[in-house]
């Protein structure tokens, strides 16, 4: 081979080898990158299934919040799963073995030879500022799995403790005992050979006198998705089997556990936004057509969505983020007192459809037609293109804000008197240049405005949730509309009454009853009294300095005012 074939070679051969070893380096990482994903996408099916399949509440977890110990091999554990019910916490090794050797709480049981309750202890990963039973002094303290905590009456006890404590076997339940579902009355409820109410009041002595058992009813896609969490440390303090998801039950067969309990004694926690209340009082009412109507249970509310309007009504707040834990809140629970709150049939007859059934909804709120229903509008449709955008609640409130703002501009309502006719009680109402009306039931509006009252400037006849009276109102615009929300400014009171009739003479216009909004044709829209509906009315301390709203919100209340 002459010199200059052996130069070519020895310079090609560095050439190849580099651009082998360059594909190698980017190849090599993206096989191990799929085969990894392919992995753990098996192990996290795999994990579900099994999940699925236990007795026990588990979720998985990357990271424990607080320094947590297996409770099968006692080591400390970063990356495991945590049972919601009982508190039973294992690394990944040990997780088949702690679903075989530790059980779960029992929603159904007999009760001890004696009557009483036996305490269910799990051992270690004690709540943090927990006290013993027994010496009154700090639990969990020691870095190791230790203590030990009742999953029934959340009561803590040492381990040098335990054969101190008096009554050792007994268990009352706790705090929450009048909140909560005993697995005995369960028992003894699936023995009867007659299912009567009758029965369910004998069962209920043993449960104590005030026995008023919560269901608990969570709406997990609710607001801030805070619902996943709360259904966790309900079933964490209640009995599992009074907590539901709402994603995965719907609210009437939830609701059928109220009649396996005493008539009139239950009370149920909506957590969700006003439109999940509203759902679970439609299957009340279905309660009702099945004459279940002694079982009716009362409603209460945990606000999780971005208006909240009917809870900020009712004295539950404008929204929950956290701020107070679930044990305060069923101490708020166990407080309320009960209040009637009017239900109202909206029906929406299309113009030319005579042969079509009317639309029928239900409204505890309120019903409107112009810029405020088209906000809603343009809101629900972007969310539901892209759901996972609208989570938080405060990104909710920017982009309703945006589409106000973008009305203002535009004015797609404009002319609102020209095209619709307005009754009350049959008497025909003269309107002025308005862009929206709206029919207010409760005192809120438009996520915590009190829109009849406004600034309170000018007297008007009070507002109350079970006077069988609508307020309406009209406001000119976007703008006027956040002018009411800042208090600069009063909407157009065009009086109370106990039938509305609206008729939508030309073209088509946004429209909502309690933000599920809808675009309408020419049309006629009839509101009637429906029914009343037993809510809980909390009589919360007032933090605002404005004063009107607490007078005012006692006003409405109806029960409180008389009192």
């Amino acid at each position: 081979m002459s010199v200059a074939g052996r130069t070519c070679c020895a310079s090609s051969l560095p050439s190849w080898t580099l651009l082998f070893w360059t594909s190698l380096a980017v190849i090599v990482p993206v096989i191990i990158t799929l085969w990894c994903s392919a992995q753990r996408s098996k192990r996290k099916t795999h994990m579900k299934d099994f999940f699925r399949k236990s007795k026990h509440g588990w979720h998985y977890t990357d990271l424990f919040n607080k320094p947590t110990y297996c409770c099968v091999c006692s080591q400390h554990i970063l990356q495991g799963a945590f049972c919601d019910c009982c508190g039973v916490c294992a690394d990944e090794q040990c997780l088949r073995r702690a679903d075989r050797s530790l059980t779960c709480k029992e929603i159904m049981a007999p009760s001890s030879p004696g009557g009483a309750m036996e305490h269910r202890w799990v051992r270690g990963n004690v709540p943090l500022a927990s006290y013993c039973a027994v010496c009154k002094q700090q639990c969990g303290t020691q870095p190791k799995l230790c203590d030990f905590r009742c999953v029934w009456c959340q009561a803590t006890v040492h381990d040098d403790c335990m054969d101190s404590l008096p009554d050792a076997d007994q268990c009352d339940l706790g705090e929450f005992h009048s909140l909560i579902i005993p697995p005995h009355y369960l028992y003894r409820v699936n023995k009867l050979r007659r299912r009567h109410p009758d029965e369910y009041s004998k069962l209920a002595s043993s449960c104590g006198s005030g026995w008023t058992p919560v269901l608990v009813l969570a709406n997990t896609r609710s607001g801030n998705n805070m619902g996943e969490v709360l259904l966790g440390e309900f079933r964490t303090l209640l009995n599992p089997v009074q907590v539901f998801d709402l994603s995965e039950l719907t609210p009437s067969k939830a609701l059928q556990l109220c009649t396996l309990l005493p008539p009139g004694s239950v009370r149920v926690l909506v957590c969700g936004g006003d439109g999940t209340v509203g759902w679970v009082l439609d299957a009340i009412d279905t309660m009702k057509l099945k004459g279940q109507d002694q079982f009716m249970p009362r409603v209460t509310i945990l606000p999780l969505g971005t208006g909240n309007d009917l809870s900020n009504t009712l004295g539950w707040g404008a929204g929950y983020a956290g701020e107070i834990p679930v044990e305060q809140v069923l101490r708020n629970v166990l407080d309320a007192e009960v209040v009637k709150m009017d239900r109202w049939k909206v029906q929406v007859a299309s113009k030319g459809l005579y042969f079509r059934k009317p639309k029928v909804l239900s409204m505890n709120n309120y019903f409107s037609v112009g810029p405020d229903a088209l906000m809603a509008l343009s809101f629900h449709t972007h969310r539901e293109k892209t759901p996972s955008f609208f989570s938080s609640r405060i990104i909710n409130k920017a982009v309703y804000f945006l589409y106000g703002t973008k009305d203002c501009l535009v004015q797609e309502c404009k002319d609102l008197d020209k095209k619709i006719e307005l009754e009350l009680d049959g008497e025909r109402v003269a309107l002025p240049s308005l862009e929206g009306i709206i029919v207010c039931n409760i005192g809120y509006w438009g996520g915590g405005c009190r829109l009849w009252e406004g600034m309170g400037d000018e007297p008007c006849p009070p507002t109350r949730l079970d006077d069988g009276l609508l307020e309406v109102v009209g406001v000119f615009g976007s703008f006027h509309c956040a002018q009411i929300q800042v208090k600069l400014a009063n909407p157009v009171r065009l009086g109370q009454a106990h039938t509305v009739r609206l008729v939508l003479k030309s073209s088509k216009m946004p429209m909502q009853v309690d933000g599920e909004p809808w675009a309408q044709g020419p049309c006629t829209i009839t509101i009637t009294h429906k029914t009343q509906a037993l809510m809980l009315y909390h009589s919360s301390e007032q933090t605002d300095d404005d004063d009107d709203e607490s007078s005012a919100s006692e006003t409405e209340s109806g029960t409180v005012r008389r009192r």
